[in-house]
This record gives structure tokens, sequence and C-alpha cells, in this order.
């Protein structure tokens, strides 16, 4: 929810603050600020890290980060980075409105009330923040605090129009009509261009059927306001019930012209076409509103009428039964259908119909026959199909709240990523570029590197590129090498480690696990062989899809089984012997969280990728696979949690799934914990 911030707060919060004492920090906090002005929020986040490891006693660098992230709609993070700001320095306003905002796109608007109350402490005339505790107070339903807070506005600015709309709006909340058209008769008064205060006093005029005033008021509205299209809508309304059907019909013009995608607008001119007789467009609206909605049958069924009109029988017919199917207790459309197959030639059909409406009209006359309604509108959420002759109106008149503008947005987190983890740490000779944010530096991998044996060194990494074939040849000549040595060193434990990791990466799996068995054979002390065979049979099993179609999968216990079990627990007692050589290495227990994800078993891989955080508190990869645990196992908070933390260390993709997910870590009850930091 993006109605509660402002720009000039966001670009003044890029003004100069106190700067570092060294030089090296000064530059580096330049540098942030000067992507973060140009919208690179990935590179800024990187500078204010280094700024933090630095000197992380700063609040400023915090703060920075803080807006970085909101700008990427890590509102997690950056409330986080608020908080340890605040911690800092609890004495400077923009980091209390910062988090004010954070708080209200988490919807905690009791908090961010708490936030804008700590502000007003250090500047009691910040127009923003009373004017987003307004907005909050309204949120929280307290329409006596949210009318205090415009009188306190008032009391700094008493000829600001924009306060007394919004007073009117905390009014209308409380049902008090009379003080709400006094706020919105002021406002006027003081603006008579204050296009928001005409809405309302249209809106209060169709409420009390005063059509003709309401149109007038609403002809101010749109004057000051021609772009929104809902104003035409309603003005619409307002026309049809005085019988101006040509305006009506102008207007909804007007607004599909704004809003192509308009239901109310297509809905309403489809039947006010049917009127007058021009039904082949009518029929075209209500194609549109069944490509919206396909089980709207009120538009079916006023589609079927036209379809009627034009001579589509067949094609009346087909729609007619879809709307008796679904409401079998039609008995207009019983009788439409009935008229429509004497039409056909089908008199027995036709019959059939007829005798059943004349049967539910003896029964109603005894039952008692519900009246039918006067009002000649009908609500959105109305699905009765006795109305399926009046125009649809919105369900709840939403009098427009002044509102700010957060226009500028990070544009990682609107790359689509997949549902997926990140790749297993492997041995490799290709790390790849940009992909490895974890290295596992290894006195025994040194050793192995130093021997000459084989034909690059490897590092561990969780990425590498792509073999093109002369890489691949390469490759073909070392197997072929390697092979000779091995016929006259048939022992040597490290040339069939070797061979394997040529095998593997040509993608001859069963070459590379009969090799790795054989290195396994000859030295069981030697981790490596044992990494070698882990990462060959991970490669060799084919992992489960991670999403379809958006959504995840429920953890399921199928591998626990058979054949499945057989070979995945191999691969697991793999990676314990690799965890028994080297207890204190975080890449196996990540691999193993991995090998886990593949079996859709999100308890066991949330334990091993925690043990893998345990042991290097910045692991990325683990942070960002453990979220996308989280996610599968309905955990949505713990996985925003870290996935924040994920791509404040560089996983920028994190924020994409942030995005994704976040609404669904908003908790329904207990949102709010005001006066917590």
């Amino acid at each position: 929810m993006n109605r509660f911030g402002k720009v000039f707060f966001l670009l003044s919060c890029l003004m100069a603050m106190p700067a570092a004492a060294q030089i090296n920090t000064d530059r580096m906090m330049l540098m942030g600020r000067n992507a973060l002005y140009y919208e690179d929020y990935v590179l800024s986040i990187q500078r204010f890290n280094m700024v933090i490891s630095a000197k992380p006693y700063l609040p400023e660098p915090y703060f920075y980060r803080a807006l970085a992230k909101f700008y990427l709609e890590d509102y997690t993070g950056a409330e986080a980075d608020c908080g340890e700001a605040i911690e800092r320095n609890p004495f400077l306003p923009d980091n209390y409105e910062l988090r004010g905002l954070c708080r209200i796109n988490l919807e905690r608007y009791a908090d961010a009330v708490a936030d804008y109350g700590k502000l007003l402490e250090i500047e009691p005339e910040n127009e923003s923040a009373l004017h987003n505790m307004t907005l909050c107070y309204l949120e929280l339903k307290d329409y006596g605090k949210a009318v205090e807070c415009v009188d306190r506005m008032l009391h700094y600015w008493p000829q600001k129009a924009s306060l007394y709309t919004m007073k009117a709006q905390a009014y209308f909340a409380q049902k008090d009509t009379v003080e709400a058209m006094k706020s919105i008769d002021r406002a006027l008064e003081i603006n008579p261009y204050e296009g928001q205060a005409w809405n309302m006093r249209a809106s209060v005029y169709a409420q009390r059927g005063e059509y003709k005033l309401a149109e007038e008021a609403m002809d101010n509205t749109i004057r000051q306001m021609p772009r929104e299209a809902g104003h035409y809508i309603n003005r619409a309304l307002m026309r049809y019930h005085q019988r101006n059907l040509r305006g009506a019909m102008d207007d909804y013009d007007t607004a599909l012209e704004l809003d192509s995608a308009n239901y109310i607008g297509h809905f309403n001119r489809g039947l006010l076409r049917a009127q007058v007789g021009d039904d082949n467009r009518a029929i075209e609206d209500f194609n549109f509103v069944l490509r919206l909605e396909p089980d709207n049958m009120i538009a079916l069924f006023n589609r079927a009428l036209m379809l009627n009109n034009t001579g589509d029988l067949r094609g009346a017919v087909r729609d007619i039964n879809a709307v008796i199917k679904e409401f079998p207790n039609f008995w207009t459309g019983y009788q439409f259908r009935a008229e429509v197959r004497r039409k056909m030639g089908d008199t027995k059909g036709a019959e059939l119909d007829e005798f059943k409406v004349l049967k539910a009209q003896m029964e109603q006359r005894y039952g008692g026959q519900k009246p039918q309604g006067t009002k000649t509108t009908r609500k959105v959420s109305d699905r009765s199909m006795e109305d399926y002759n009046k125009l649809v109106e919105a369900d709840t008149e939403e009098s427009e709240v002044p509102e700010y503008e957060n226009e500028y947005r990070g544009k990682v987190q609107n790359r689509r990523t997949e549902l997926a983890p990140e790749r297993d740490l492997a041995l490799t000779y290709y790390a790849g570029r940009g992909e490895c944010l974890y290295r596992m530096y290894d006195a025994d991998l040194e050793r192995l590197n130093r021997s000459g044996i084989l034909p690059g060194n490897l590092v561990l990494a969780h990425g590498g590129e792509t073999l093109d074939e002369a890489r691949i040849q390469r490759h073909l000549a070392s197997i072929r090498s390697l092979s000779d040595k091995i016929a006259r060193q048939p022992d040597n434990a490290l040339l069939y480690l070797a061979r394997a990791m040529d095998e593997y990466l040509v993608q001859d799996f069963e070459k590379a696990l009969t090799d790795a068995d054989k290195a396994v054979a000859l030295d069981s002390s030697n981790v490596f062989a044992w990494y070698v065979r882990m990462q060959v049979r991970m490669k060799e099993r084919k992992p489960r899809p991670m999403e379809k179609q958006g959504e995840t999968q429920p953890g399921g216990a199928a591998w626990k089984s058979g054949e499945a079990r057989v070979a995945w627990q191999a691969v697991l007692d793999d990676c314990d012997r690799v965890l028994s050589l080297k207890p204190g290495f975080a890449g196996g227990y990540y691999n193993k969280g991995n090998i886990y994800m593949r079996m859709n078993a999100w308890p066991e891989a949330i334990d091993a990728y925690t043990e893998a955080i345990g042991l290097y508190a910045d692991y990325a990869e683990a942070y960002y696979n453990r979220g996308v645990a989280y996610i599968h196992s309905g955990n949505y908070d713990a996985a925003i949690s870290d996935l924040s933390r994920a791509g404040e260390l560089g996983l920028y993709k994190a924020y994409n799934l942030i995005k994704r997910y976040r609404d669904r870590a908003l908790p329904e009850e207990g949102k709010d914990t005001a006066g917590q930091e």
C-alpha cells in the first residue's frame, strides 16, 4: 500500500547529514548517496554496507540503507534499519518518518502512530507526520483522534482547504453527514476549486436522491479532475436517474476512454445500449465483462437477450442454459428460454419451460412472493438474477482522501524471480562472474590444487559458467590423459577424483559416479572425494519443480519410500560424511538444506540452513534458501525477514520475492504493537 508517502520528504532524505570522520567512509557515504539519488538502490546498499562494516556506530548509513530498501519495497528490512539508526541517535526526525511509512505499508498503523508521535515531539509542526497520523487513525477507525489531528493541523494552517476535506472524510466515517457538509462548505469557501470537496458534496446529494444538485457538483469535480474515470461513471448514474440517457452514454464513453478495463462502465453502457436498441454493440460490452468475469451470470443473461434480438437463437439458448444451471429457480430465465425455443420450433421444450414458470407462480401465490425492489440500480456485489436489468454502482461511496505520492520505485523487485533455492555449493573450475557470494578457502583444497594432478584450480562456488565447445574438448582430453595415468597408477585416489571432476563437467554422470566411488574406496579420509560423489549424486537426481503458477507445493513425504528414499538417503549419507570430516563447514549444511529442498522436506531444510548461518553469519545464499523454504512451509513473516537479509547481503533477486509474498506476511489480527522500538 503506497498511498501514505510524500515525494518531498523522500527527496529531502538525500540532503547532507553529519559526515563520517575518515576520508574513506566520507567517500563511500557520498558514493552511496549518489547511487541512491540516481535510483541505483542495489549499488547504494553495497556502499552503505561497507560504511556500516567500518563504522557500525554511525546512524546515517543505516538510515540511507533503509531508504534504499524502502524504494525496493522491502519494508521489513527498512523498518529494521530505521530501528538501528534510532538506537544510535533517537533525535533524528527522518528516521521516525521513514519507519512510520514502512509500518504503514506493513499495515501496522498503531506502530506508525507511535513513530509519528515521537517525530512530533521533535518537530511539532511537521505537516507530513500529522497528515499520515490522521490517515492512520482513519484506518484504525479512531475517528475522534483523526478529527483531533486535523484540528491540530488547522491550528497551524487554517486556510488550507484540503484539511477540511480530510476532516469531512472523518465525519463521513462516523455517519455524521451534517458536520461533514459543514467541513465541505468551509473547504469550498476557502478554495472553490477544491475538486475533492466537490466530489464529496456530489456524493451526499446523490445519497439524498437530489440528482440534479449531485450532477452540478460532479460537473465541478470533473472540471478540476478531468482524467478520473470514476467521476464520469458517477455522473453517468446521476444523469441516468434523471432519464438523461444520452448524457449518461457520453459519460460512459469518456470513462472507458480513460479506463478501458472498467467493469462498471462496460456493464452499464451495455444496458443503456440495449435500452436504445443498439444490440450488437451491447453484446460487445457484455463480451468484455464476461472476459473479465466468465462466471458473471447477470452479464451472461443480458447477452442472451441481445443474441435473441440479433437472431443468434442458438447462442441465446447456450447462454440461458448456463444461467439456469447456476440459478435453477430463476423463473424469468425459463420464460425467456421458452420464447426462444418457440422461435426455433422446439414447441415441446418451450411448453416444459412454461409449465415450470406456471408451477412456480402457483407456489409463490400461496407462499408469498418477495416484492420486487423499487431501486433502479444495484451494487456490484449484488448478484441477484432478478436485478439483471439494473445499472451497477460501486458497493461503497469512497470519497477521495488526500494522498501522498510515492513515484520513485526500484527496478530489481519487478524482475520476476522463480520461487526456487539458489544452486548447490559445488566444486568447479569455473566460478562464474558475480554468481558466487560465498566461497570456502580451505587448506586441503589448496593442497589439492597444488598437486599438479588437476587441469586447473578448483573452487567452491554456487554458480558456474556454461562450458563451450573448446572447454568440453579440453576436459575430454584431460579425461584421456588421466585414464593413461590411472592405467599406470591404479591406486592413486586423486587421479580418480580428478577424472570424476572432468566427467562431471562434461555431464557423464554415470562414469563420474564410478570414479568418485573408486576415489572414496581408495582414500576414505579425503573429504573432496566424498564431496565430488555427493555433488554428482545431487546433479544426477532430477529436482522436483518448486513452483507452479505462483503456488507452493505442500511438504510431501513421497520420497520416504522405495527407490527414491534409497537414492536420496545415499546423497544425505555422503553429505553427512563430508560434515563428519569438516564439522565447521557451512557449505556442507547449505548443501544438506538443498537436498531436503529437493525432497520438499521444508522443516529439515530450514534446520540445515540454520546450521549453515550459525557457522557463517553472512551467508546470503543460505538466508535466501531458508526464506524460500519458509514460503513453502507457509511462514511468510520468517521468509520476509530472511529474504531481506539476503538482499542486504547482495542477493538482490530476493526483493522480487519480498514484493510478491509480503502481503501474505501481514497478520490479520494483532498487527499493531504500539510503542515498540
